[in-house]
């Protein structure tokens, strides 16, 4: 499975520009953002300054009349700055998750498009980080990243304006510390950068352990691995707290140190401003409006490092979210024949196919089955039976010969149409969390409850599904947890049925089922092969015979045809194959 190391690339303003366009279809949000930073800005050193002219006109002066006015003034000025920056706040978080909602559908379309052979490599639980927690840090860069940067940095350009403006040589005494600062946050915001890329890495890691062995307790617990698979856990969860232990070190000991220098610079302030008050160069009013100045200076500055770091930490999550969006992992859907009817005549002419280069798995397969005749496919394990199936439906592409189905090519077929005339019963039934009514119709709302009972009652499955709990409201829970094997297998042939396909294939799928379920299957299989083109895949012998042809294959290749008793008299590799399961057959 596909595992990620730690990376550390620069900032690169391609990749913000191209998150940028997600929210461009939001671009009156966006414009109102960036009004509101530059409205904020101006208003922020307003108070100070109102503060500076109540304390020098009016309070040492002793005009109750004016410092009222000018109260009412402060005050109007607060809830006009606190509404702004309410309505500021709440439009840059609604502008962050709706570019979230509209990236989580399309790396989600992505997903549900991508080739099969890209899961085989790619973990599942690294795909759920991608699409959860990496999408909801990019939220980040918008509700904390690269407007609010913007948002500080003109704060401290108006704050600093009118500083200066006001007195500059006090400006320039109480910005004595700051080179202290901008050497501390530069440390600050390399040590978090690093940890934070060590925590999004662990959290990916964790989230394909966790999925993975959930989905495969099972055999955790059956091999009583349990503490071997708890120390594997202990290691990568350790690593996932030191990665946030090293970024709780670094904002430790930031913040103090930011505290620390405010204190030097509002020292300096005391003291050279009370030096200069004594000798009437500075006004009182001047030394409060400095105080207030600095602590709104040092505000954003403080935050400015670690915003920074979002903003990193964004550009980073979206450059994963990108390699899955850009992955071209994916079946070319070119074709554009798409019958209404399809008869299900098939024929494969020198079938090559490898899952890996190199490492072929069909060899030169070729064989063809009449419209409305069963085929049954045997052989030892890793012939390449299932393999012959997942090129068939185009889950993967062939490396050389063609796929015909009535006489057409399946690489000119639609994908979408293909696949709906193929109905798939598989050994391992997946199904979903939901009814069995949800399960067979897939949550296809068009499909009625009257048609679903009609399926069943066609395959004789209505009685069994009846006396479940519920009957078809029954919730079957995640993996059908709370069905034996042959129920979810059931379930999987009226799925099957109910989109009527013209081919149906049957991939061992009256295997590990118990005797009674192996009767309704069975009534269930004559059901869904009646009338259709049919490829099985099995080892119970009452299915192989009712075959109307059967395929050997051994290594990837076909090294017999024929009807049952025909190849019982050539006495060949399946007169051994068909001895060995009458055997396990009789044992039983």
């Amino acid at each position: 499975m596909t595992t990620e190391g730690i990376k550390k690339p620069g900032f690169r303003p391609q990749l913000l520009k191209r998150l940028l366009a997600y929210a461009l279809p939001h671009r009156r949000t966006l414009v109102f953002s960036i009004v509101m930073t530059i409205v904020l800005a101006a208003l922020t050193p307003l108070r100070p300054y109102l503060i500076q002219l109540s304390v020098d006109k009016y309070i040492s002066t002793g005009w109750l009349e004016g410092l009222i006015i000018i109260s009412a003034i402060q005050l109007g000025v607060l809830i006009l700055e606190t509404g702004l920056r309410f309505w500021f706040l709440f439009r840059m978080g609604w502008l962050g998750q709706t570019v979230v909602n509209d990236l989580r559908k399309a790396v989600f379309q992505k997903i549900l498009y991508q080739d099969v052979a890209y899961y085989d490599k790619m973990a599942i639980g690294t795909l759920t980080t991608r699409t959860v927690n990496d999408i909801e840090t990019v939220n980040d860069v918008f509700s904390e990243g690269i407007i609010s940067i913007i948002a500080d940095v003109l704060t401290i350009v108006a704050v600093m304006g009118v500083m200066f403006f006001t007195d500059w040589r006090l400006t320039l005494v109480c910005l004595i510390p700051f080179p202290i600062l901008i050497v501390a946050t530069y440390f600050f915001k390399e040590s978090v950068n690093k940890s934070f890329h060590r925590v999004r890495n662990a959290v990916a890691a964790l989230n394909a352990f966790v999925q993975e062995h959930i989905t495969g307790m099972y055999v955790v617990q059956a091999f009583a691995a349990e503490k071997r698979e708890m120390g594997k856990f202990k290691k990568i969860n350790k690593e996932h707290r030191d990665a946030n232990i090293k970024a709780i070190f670094a904002y430790s000991v930031f913040f103090p140190i930011v505290e620390i220098i405010l204190a030097l610079s509002t020292g300096l302030l005391v003291w050279w401003g009370a030096r200069r008050m004594l000798h009437f160069e500075v006004t009182p009013g001047v030394i409060v409006s400095f105080i207030l100045y600095l602590n709104l200076l040092f505000r954003p500055l403080r935050m400015l490092a670690d915003k920074f770091n979002v903003l990193q930490m964004g550009l980073v999550a979206a450059e994963r979210i990108f390699s899955v969006l850009d992955s071209k992992e994916h079946l070319a859907n070119t074709g554009t024949f798409a019958p209404e009817y399809i008869r299900g005549a098939i024929s494969f002419e020198d079938v090559h196919f490898s899952y890996k280069p190199g490492v072929p798995v069909l060899r030169g397969v070729s064989f063809s089955i009449e419209a409305g005749k069963t085929m049954a496919i045997v052989g030892h394990t890793g012939a390449g039976k299932s393999s012959i199936i997942s090129i068939l439906n185009r889950l993967y592409e062939l490396d050389g010969g063609r796929i015909l189905i009535d006489g057409s090519d399946i690489a000119d077929y639609e994908i979408h149409a293909l696949r709906r005339s193929i109905g798939v019963v598989l050994q391992d039934v997946f199904l979903f969390s939901g009814t069995v009514y949800d399960n067979i119709t897939l949550r296809n709302e068009d499909i009625p409850m009257a048609r679903v009972e009609e399926v069943c009652k066609a395959l004789g499955l209505h009685p069994f599904i009846m006396q479940l709990p519920g009957g078809y409201l029954y919730n079957v829970m995640e993996r059908g947890a709370t069905l034996s094997q042959g129920q979810r297998q059931i379930i999987s042939f009226a799925r099957a049925l109910l989109y009527n396909p013209a081919i149906l294939i049957l991939d061992e799928a009256t295997s590990s089922v118990d005797s009674e379920s192996e009767q309704l299957i069975q009534h269930a299989i004559d059901t869904l092969i009646k009338g259709r083109t049919s490829i099985v895949i099995a080892h119970r012998l009452s299915t192989i015979r009712k075959a109307t042809e059967i395929l050997v294959l051994d290594k990837g290749q076909v090294v017999e045809r024929g009807t049952h008793s025909e190849l019982l008299e050539a006495e060949g590799s399946y007169h051994k194959l068909y001895k060995a399961v009458s055997k396990e057959t009789e044992e039983a």
